[in-house]
């Protein structure tokens, strides 16, 4: 038993978050088989893995943004307001699909850059920053559009429904922006500096980097990956919505899969590996409840626990490993503090 405790001590978050999806996916098999359905089917397959990617594309931007002690909360109008500016300027023809998705890929990054700009030259945490231009863009979509918006011709509708097998193509795009994300972080100059400024932004600075450049760069991915997003939720809806990124919650999802996959809120320490395991986590937790008919409520319930435990484990794990401040008296020094 202590062996067992120690070998699940010298995990790491990212392994403790990869059981942690293991341990789901036999417990998702278990309950489906229990209802008479197969787990395993290659529908439900790419039903989970159609659920992973678009959350997936927002939790490796908001991973980033993390890493360097920032937030974005600007996401979900991010996403609205790329879906209904990509369907309209499509209009269902087929000639305006790369024009469609250039504008889009530029305005989002727009935005991000503009985030990034608040938070590295106005000093305004990302919390705020981003919240307020979420709140422009609300606004903006809210006066200019109502219902249903544009239309994407079928050439693009079929990035959304086509399949490899049981893989959706919207997963193997995931999947390669995820590998350039991964390789950014680990052999790229600007993906060490996004650590480094995470970690300690004075230490940075006093470190001769542009403690800037970081957060410009991490808050302008962000929204360009929340845009393939909204891009994807384009294909498979055929049509552009204002509301579409504030019901599917994508800011507080986000932020909750990038902390169960292990990455520090605080900045400095993290993965996409991480990010994407908490993301598939929530996928596998949606389809199983989904089967069982779990009503909204219960599920908001065990979405909550999971992250709580998650984290209560990560920070435990932080405090074991830290070392100790001041060293506990000896029997001698206590005995002498005693007599005094």
């Amino acid at each position: 038993m202590s062996a067992l405790a120690e070998r699940a001590g010298r995990l790491t978050s990212t392994g403790i978050v990869l059981a942690l999806l293991v341990l789901s996916l036999v417990v998702g098999f278990v309950l489906t088989a229990v209802e008479g359905r197969n787990f395993l089917s290659s529908g439900n397959i790419s039903a989970l893995l159609t659920g992973v990617s678009i959350l997936g594309f927002i939790a490796i931007g908001q991973t980033l943004v993390i890493l360097v002690g920032s937030l974005d909360l600007s996401v979900p109008y991010v996403v609205s307001l790329v879906s209904v500016l990509a369907a309209g300027t499509m209009a269902g023809e087929d000639a305006n699909v790369l024009p469609a998705v250039a504008y889009a890929v530029v305005v989002a990054a727009a935005v991000g850059l503009v985030n990034g700009a608040i938070v590295a030259y106005l000093g305004v945490h990302g919390f705020i920053a981003t919240l307020g231009t979420g709140l422009v863009i609300s606004g903006y979509l809210a006066t200019h559009y109502q219902g249903s918006h544009g239309l994407a011709p079928r050439s693009f509708r079929l990035v959304g429904a086509t399949n490899v097998g049981p893989v959706p193509v919207s997963t193997l795009i995931l999947l390669g922006c995820a590998v350039l994300v991964v390789v950014m972080l680990r052999r790229t100059r600007i993906g060490h500096h996004l650590y480094a400024v995470g970690g300690n932004r004075d230490v940075a600075r006093l470190s001769g980097l542009r403690t800037s450049v970081p957060v410009l760069v991490a808050h302008t991915l962000s929204s360009v990956l929340a845009a393939l997003a909204g891009l994807l939720l384009v294909a498979r809806l055929s049509v552009g919505s204002p509301t579409i990124g504030s019901q599917g919650d994508y800011d507080l999802m986000s932020i909750a899969a990038v902390v169960l996959g292990g990455t520090l809120l605080a900045g400095g320490k993290g993965n996409i590996v991480g990010t994407l395991a908490g993301v598939a986590i929530f996928s596998v937790l949606d389809n199983v409840m989904g089967v069982m008919g779990v009503n909204p409520f219960l599920q908001d319930v065990v979405r909550g626990l999971v992250i709580v435990v998650a984290v209560a484990v990560y920070a435990r794990r932080e405090l074991e490993r830290r070392p100790a401040r001041f060293e506990r008296p000896t029997g001698l020094d206590a005995a002498l503090q005693e007599a005094k």
